[in-house]
């Protein structure tokens, strides 16, 4: 199964992306528009300024009356940033405020706009950014020029400290949206997971299909998935018919031509015999892996396997009397089968048949659950104090038909449908030495989950 990421982490990433562009985007502005507000109240404030000056030279009448000040105390407060100063025609000094004390302050060089306001921005001697406002006052023929300092960089220091205050207070609105967002993702992805766990019920054999309430988006997949499992189902039992009328039909002309042959002498019966069975066995092997595979691929199926094995030995115990057949109950803990109950019993029943078989009179058997790659496997071993097998022998007994001995009852397919069987369903089996000096099989296998379905009581 590829995987590509968590819906959710995309979710959260891509909005944290977003939140962060949004943030600083929102912080830069925020910080513009207070600059510019400051700015514009500073410039209102110095125009204030240049109007009371030339309000109090119109009303002295001498543009060197010691009367003409500004009552905001720090233009008395030298090195302030806030000067004032009232120049003549030819640009000499006439009147300036207390706070211009060892400085030149120079004239704004700027262009009078409509209302014959200058303004420009320099820097004192002490390094301090001014915003200087200049206005033109004539009094009684003659031209004088108020020029009135404002400190910027006061303001420029607020603009900077409600910068910093500002992404202080969207960064912890960033992280409260991220977190809002990481939650909102996970309510939002609960019925996908609702429906992951609806799929795994049908997969474990808890449900027939996809149960359960789902939101707009995702019902349609829910309803696909059903349609899809019923559709397999219809296709399983299509093939299942198939297979059974392919049977039908190769099964009478076959026997009509192995009894032709059997009825006649001669080299040509001979080989139309021997072709015929061969052309047997080969249906035989085909139509049987066709109807394990049609069996196995119908999901939700589970089947207990301590309950099939306590039915087994008794069945077993029945056929064989002579044979002990010592089968220890594991605990409630032992996972469940993942398959069908008739697969796992020809399973386990051939295996044990056999062993009974071959046995001197006692067989072992124990039922476990192993950690493997694949996951938790079922672990079936039954064991035997009979003649054993050779590694040579062990690997000849598994293939179709083979037997070591034609003494003992049976047409040698037992092993190779085991076999077949723990293929489909990508277990595996083992023949080794038993400790009761016979011969050991291990066969493993996929479990499914405890739960969805009751177990039916034991003996």
């Amino acid at each position: 199964m590829l995987r590509r990421g968590s819906i959710a982490a995309s979710l959260f990433w891509l909005s944290a992306g977003w939140l962060v562009l949004a943030l600083v985007t929102t912080g830069a502005l925020l910080t513009d528009l207070y600059s510019r507000a400051l700015d514009s109240t500073l410039t209102e404030t110095l125009d204030f300024h240049v109007e009371s000056l030339a309000g109090a030279l119109l009303e002295a009448g001498d543009p060197q009356d010691d009367g003409i000040v500004l009552a905001d105390p720090r233009f008395e407060r030298p090195r302030s940033g806030w000067y004032w100063i009232i120049r003549g025609e030819e640009g000499g000094l006439i009147n300036l405020s207390t706070s211009v004390v060892g400085i030149d302050l120079p004239g704004v060089g700027a262009a009078a706009d409509a209302m014959g306001r200058s303004t420009e921005v320099i820097n004192d001697p002490f390094g301090t950014q001014l915003r200087m406002v200049e206005r033109n006052v004539t009094l009684g023929g003659t031209s004088y020029r108020i020029t009135v300092a404002g400190n910027l960089t006061e303001m420029l220091k607020l603009v900077a400290d409600f910068r910093g205050q500002t992404f202080i207070v969207l960064g912890a609105v960033g992280v409260m949206l991220a977190v809002m967002s990481t939650i909102v993702a996970r309510i939002a992805l609960r019925p996908i997971a609702r429906l992951s766990k609806a799929v795994e019920a049908v997969r474990e054999g808890e449900s027939a299909e996809v149960s359960g309430t789902y939101p707009t988006e995702i019902a349609p997949l829910a309803e696909e998935v059903n349609e899809l499992l019923r559709s397999n189902v219809q296709i399983i039992e299509r093939a299942r018919n198939q297979v059974g009328n392919l049977a039908h039909g190769l099964k009478t002309p076959i026997a009509v031509l192995r009894n032709e042959a059997y009825a006649r002498k001669g080299a040509l019966a001979d080989i139309v015999a021997s072709e015929t069975e061969k052309m047997s066995n080969m249906v035989s092997t085909y139509l049987e892996r066709a109807r394990l595979a049609a069996r196995t691929s119908v999901v939700g199926k589970k089947a207990d396997p301590t309950m099939i094995m306590l039915r087994l030995t008794r069945v077993m115990r029945k056929i064989h009397p002579d044979v002990t057949i010592a089968f220890q109950r594991p605990d409630a803990s032992l996972p469940w089968f993942r398959g069908d109950e008739a697969d796992f019993e020809e399973m386990a029943g051939n295996l044990l048949d056999n062993a009974c078989k071959w046995s001197k009179g006692q067989v072992g058997v124990r039922l476990s659950s192993i950690r493997a790659e694949k996951g938790t496997q079922l672990l079936m071993r039954i064991d035997d104090n009979g003649p054993g097998l050779s590694v040579e022998d062990a690997r000849k007994v598994l293939r179709r038909g083979v037997r070591l001995d034609e003494k003992t009852p049976g047409s040698g397919l037992g092993l190779d449908i085991v076999k077949e069987l723990v293929d489909v369903y990508g277990g595996e089996l083992e023949l080794k030495r038993s400790q009761l000096g016979g011969l050991l099989v291990e066969l493993r296998l996929p479990t499914a989950r405890l739960g969805g379905l009751v177990k039916p009581p034991g003996n």
